[in-house]
């Protein structure tokens, strides 16, 4: 399997080589600044998705895996994926469902209505280390990060950006890791008190917290800047674990599958999943598990108050906020306004012109977004193509987060965190008969106790070991914008 840039030029270039998945596992942009994407989605069949039924999370993840890590000895892959989803790993279920199924399902309700029912369904995804879904990928791509760089004895020094959830998991991944060392750029003092005490308590000497006095896409942009210094990439050794990382992405399309056959009992049905969404990474692997051949009906994108998304998705036009436009909300992790996958669907929707979507992105830089309504004056008329896609979108507020997770509380007797409650209200609108709708979960709510409290009037639960994490030591630096500062910093503490 080879992988191409979303901005590959049509003439031959170094974007154009054929990559493989290890020569693009420990990088994030493309020289060109554009994404990796695989030549062609892998397809999948009835008679796999039938014997992929019965099998372990972790081998589940193998067989999807190995249609993109073609160059990874099947072997080594495997014993990968075994060693990172295991029932030790992500232990943290909730009373009554099976740590070792990995990302359980839960049925919230279902409504007998004209013609059949509704059924609206949770898939936990945050019962890893650090409480959050991005756990389910960090954890792979810090094994294979390991494992790669054990084989060449080489080094590597991850440069990221969190609004919350990715920091966390990242650090957890790779905390004591040989050969690796992260940097994490976070906005200051724009993240919950669990949030933020879980990334700054560790006092591991790989791990370096930089809280940035802006807002994420200040910290998205920082990095972006430092991905495109190709000379300082190359010295510093540079690598990433953003969303705009593959392996993260396609991680993160395993769930989709197990979600699916979970919740099916014959290929003939189909399934919706709602998805909160920011920076766009987890819904757009649920995009490539539907160009795979998954029977998926909708792929809804769920917003909170920063509605780029749902913007785009209603009306074909893609407007980036600038950093007083975006709200400092309460589920904080989605407050986003320049959603850094939103290229990789963008190449597949043009019909994979890599030359039309860098001139896109470049009115995204030059204009601040482009328009694909057909309207008069618009960039294209593509939007026309969304839904064969299968997107929809939607948006939800503060009240909104308040009222269902009162409502879930009340109805279901568990507590969901913010964002969740965001994609729980946003697939309410947009359930169909006789098709599942699954929400992914985000977090769990004792990330964003805040507001949990203004919502029910107690704490909420935490997991053994999370007791008292604001009251630990908190080791981090708060700096400006300024790249070249950040540059001297981390070159400061690698020595390279």
């Amino acid at each position: 399997m080879h992988y191409v840039s979303t901005r590959a030029d049509q003439a031959p270039s170094q974007s154009q080589q054929p990559q493989q998945f290890s020569d693009i596992l420990l990088g994030g942009l493309a020289p060109d600044g554009g994404l990796y994407l695989p030549e062609h989605y892998p397809q999948v069949s009835g008679a796999e998705l039938d014997a992929w039924r019965t099998l372990s999370y972790a081998d589940l993840a193998f067989e999807i895996l190995k249609k993109f890590a073609t160059d990874i000895p099947a072997a080594d892959l495997k014993a990968l994926t075994a060693k990172t989803y295991t029932k030790a790993v992500y232990r943290n279920a909730r009373a009554g469902e099976n740590a070792a199924d990995i990302t359980p399902l839960r049925v919230l309700e279902e409504n007998l209505v004209k013609g059949g029912s509704t059924t609206l369904i949770l898939q936990a995804l945050s019962n890893g280390p650090t409480l959050a879904f991005k756990d389910m990928a960090m954890q792979l791509l810090g094994n294979l990060f390991e494992y790669t760089l054990a084989k060449t004895g080489a080094e590597l020094n991850i440069f990221g950006a969190t609004s919350g959830d990715t920091g966390s998991a990242a650090e957890y991944a790779m905390r004591g890791k040989k050969g690796i060392r992260v940097f994490m750029l976070s906005p200051h003092k724009k993240m919950s008190a669990f949030q933020t005490a879980q990334m700054f308590s560790l006092q591991d000497p790989n791990i370096h917290n930089i809280a940035v006095e802006g807002v994420f896409d200040d910290c998205q942009d920082m990095v972006k800047a430092v991905s495109n210094d190709l000379p300082y990439k190359a010295r510093q050794k540079i690598g990433t674990v953003n969303s705009i990382n593959w392996a993260r992405v396609v991680a993160q399309v395993v769930y989709y599958f197990r979600g699916y056959l979970a919740a099916t009992t014959s290929n003939e049905q189909k399934v919706s999943f709602t998805v909160p969404s920011g920076n766009f990474g987890n819904i757009c692997a649920g995009h490539i598990a539907r160009m795979m051949g998954l029977p998926i009906s909708k792929l809804v994108a769920a917003t909170n108050e920063n509605d780029v998304l749902d913007e785009f998705f209603r009306t074909g036009v893609y407007r980036v906020r600038k950093s007083s436009e975006t709200y400092h909300t309460s589920s904080p992790s989605m407050d986003i306004s320049k959603a850094s996958n939103f290229e990789r669907f963008v190449y597949d929707l043009v019909g994979r012109d890599s030359a039309r979507v860098k001139a896109l992105f470049a009115k995204v830089d030059t204009h601040g977004g482009f328009d694909l309504s057909g309207k008069p004056g618009s960039d294209g008329d593509e939007f026309k193509q969304v839904a064969k896609y299968g997107f929809k979108s939607g948006k939800s507020t503060h009240k909104d987060r308040l009222d269902t997770i009162r409502d879930v509380a009340d109805d279901y007797g568990i507590t969901i965190d913010t964002h969740t409650a965001d994609g729980i209200k946003v697939a309410r609108e947009h359930l169909e008969v006789n098709v599942p709708m699954i929400v992914l979960e985000t977090a769990l709510a004792a990330k964003f106790n805040e507001t949990i409290l203004d919502a029910l009037g107690v704490d909420a639960e935490r997991p053994k070991g999370f007791e008292n994490i604001e009251e630990l030591p908190q080791k981090f630096v708060v700096m400006d914008t300024d790249v070249a500062k950040m540059q001297a910093y981390i070159a400061a503490h690698t020595g390279l």
